[in-house]
């Protein structure tokens, strides 16, 4: 038996139950890990809400990393004892789970667990935006939005590695600030300035090669604005719901545009990209070229106030649950 969140309806952070759950053995392929270190990310809150939907009841959550405690059969790959982190896979929020073990990878010494937990979707997700959606070079002017939060902070400070200009959409002067502090060399406050204007004005009146936008409906068309001709427009993520349907044709008479909608399921479900892409994240990190910043913790059973903080935009950086 262990410990753990379980979500019955979906609803509000009420929904969020702490429980005790059978854990079982692990089949063909399967190790169970305690886990000391969970990670939280705004797709917790589409499957709490019903957004994404999940059968019920689900043990929520996507990232931890822990200990492989027992390895089924078949395991070749890792020993009882080794440190494992893993993304997307529902059934983080528990004090131990039984996993595939082809959706984990071992963690360096050079990286804790809390890092870990808290950078393996966020980091991952960074990875594929400025390695494999758009391949930022040098010089490159990019739109980053949420650049204060958790993926936000991570995408600035690599897109500054790799020499872009990065400009960072935030809601507050302090996430202004901290942006800044990660990479950002220009910001724009959205609540109070226009991005547009901003965005021309910074670029000469170009536009920027990429934008990277997780917000969804509410800045969509900003978004596609902001770009010069040839740009790129990646849509990741819903905060203010999904992008309604548009006419395709507005692309060309806006500058020959592209517009995609990537997933880090995608990115990770070949083994041979997961590790790639795992690798460039520990070593980035491991360089200092990204500092994974860790501001917030909550115990695991309080992880609504996790949620409340993360959904009324409280929160900076990554939140990291602690079982």
């Amino acid at each position: 038996m262990t410990k753990a969140i379980r979500i019955h309806q979906t609803g509000g952070p009420e929904v969020l139950t702490w429980e005790t759950v059978a854990l079982g053995e692990p089949g063909p392929g399967q190790i169970v890990m305690t886990q000391t270190a969970v990670g939280i990310n705004y797709i917790d809150i589409y499957v709490r809400t019903g957004l994404y939907p999940s059968e019920l009841p689900v043990v929520a959550g996507m990232e931890a990393a822990g200990v492989v405690t027992q390895i089924g059969a078949g395991v070749s790959n890792l020993s009882v004892g080794d440190r494992v982190a893993y993304p997307m896979a529902m059934g983080a929020y528990a004090e131990a789970r039984i996993i595939d073990a082809a959706k984990v990878v071992k963690i360096p010494d050079s990286i804790s667990d809390q890092q870990a937990a808290a950078m393996m979707l966020k980091g991952l997700t960074a990875q594929y935006l400025l390695r494999r959606t758009y391949r930022v070079q040098p010089g490159d002017p990019i739109l980053v939005y949420a650049a204060a939060g958790g993926v936000g902070l991570i995408l600035t400070q690599w897109a500054k590695h790799l020499g872009a200009v990065v400009i960072g959409c935030v809601g507050s002067e302090d996430k202004a600030q901290l942006a800044r502090d990660n990479g950002c060399d220009h910001t724009i406050l959205y609540n109070t300035e226009n991005v547009v204007e901003r965005v021309k004005a910074i670029t000469d009146g170009k536009g920027v090669a990429v934008v990277y936008d997780s917000i969804g409906q509410d800045t969509f068309m900003t978004s596609l604005d902001c770009l010069r001709p040839f740009g790129v427009m990646v849509t990741y993520g819903n905060a203010t719901g999904k992008v309604a349907p548009f006419d395709l044709s507005l692309l060309a008479p806006k500058g020959s545009l592209s517009v995609t909608r990537p997933t880090l399921g995608t990115h990770i479900a070949d083994r041979e990209l997961f590790e790639a892409g795992a690798k460039e994240l520990f070593d980035v990190v491991a360089a200092g070229h990204v500092t994974i910043a860790i501001n917030q913790t909550f115990p695991l059973a309080e992880v609504g106030k996790a949620h409340q903080a993360l959904e009324s935009r409280q929160t900076t950086g990554s939140t990291v649950l602690i079982p």
